[in-house]
């Protein structure tokens, strides 16, 4: 059973990250495939960045309230996905060595 347990967890990691991926397809265009790039020269690097601030960044540009570097117009539309998938993001980036 706890075999079973593991390989499901071990799966699940590998789908959320493969989806993570699939997410930050988009962002690699400005901040580079390891996410070290800052985007347009303005940005701060979001490599390993913690989960919980990209959720809450993305959030905020998804608003409009947020306007980091003069790049809340730009982002407003990079930030147009579901709750989850800002999570499942997050968890992708920072997962990327700094």
């Amino acid at each position: 059973m706890k075999k079973i347990a593991l390989l499901a967890l071990v799966a699940t990691t590998s789908i959320a990250m493969a989806d993570g991926a699939a997410l930050y397809a988009k962002c690699a265009g400005c901040h580079g495939a390891d996410g070290k790039t800052k985007a347009l020269g303005k940005s701060n690097p979001i490599a390993g960045m913690a989960a919980d601030k990209v959720v809450e960044d993305l959030k905020g540009y998804k608003a409009g309230t947020l306007n980091q570097h003069g790049m809340g117009g730009v982002m407003k539309g990079q930030a147009n996905m579901s709750e989850e998938d800002m999570k499942v993001l997050g968890e992708y980036i920072s997962k990327l060595a700094k």
